[in-house]
């Protein structure tokens, strides 16, 4: 299969999902971005993936130091190295999740709450943008879903264009909120 096969497939595939279509997320003005969504957004903008851009914000939070954290997410940018699969701000926050929740013991009864933990993560962005999923994400937005290939060169252009920028802020404000809300179980 081609690129353009693979692009008209996936197009094919977007009109049957049951999710609102060209929705942006709407920019917020009605509050103050926290310090990690001014951090994950300026990391981004550097040239991080989503995923690092994420990770990386909450090192402060996880203990882990920032080279480790990038080198750890730098797999998840693009919906998992660009295959367009889970949103990679999507998995970041995931990862912060973990490292602040998660579990060592796999016969733990904390596995089961960290697997709603992720759930309920997921769902509330979910609501706010229609999707977990890159691909789902970007053709909502109006933006082709290339996968593979080269990542896109980070110009004016593309922060016009890209919900990403958005997306990665969302996680961080997410994960604020819960951070919040919920008590840290790991000690760091």
């Amino acid at each position: 299969m081609n690129k353009a096969q693979g692009e008209a497939v996936l197009k094919a595939a977007y009109k049957q999902l049951p999710i609102t279509r060209n929705i942006i997320p709407p920019k917020r003005y009605d509050y103050e971005m926290t310090e990690h969504e001014r951090t994950s957004e300026t990391l981004f903008r550097e040239g991080y993936n989503c995923a690092q851009a994420v990770f990386t914000a909450f090192c402060d939070v996880t203990g882990m130091d920032r080279e480790t954290a990038l080198r750890i997410s730098s797999s998840f940018g693009g919906g998992m190295g660009r295959m367009r699969e889970v949103c990679g701000a999507v998995s970041g926050m995931f990862m912060v999740a973990g490292m602040l929740y998660g579990y060592t013991d796999p016969k733990s009864p904390e596995k089961s709450r960290h697997y709603e933990r992720v759930r309920e993560l997921a769902s509330q962005f979910r609501c706010e943008n229609g999707s977990i999923v890159c691909r789902e994400l970007l053709f909502a937005s109006g933006e082709g879903a290339t996968v593979g290939g080269d990542p896109s060169p980070r110009t004016r252009e593309y922060y016009k264009k890209r919900p990403c920028v958005e997306y990665v802020k969302t996680c961080a404000r997410i994960l604020d909120e819960y951070i919040s809300k919920n008590t840290i179980l790991n000690d760091r």
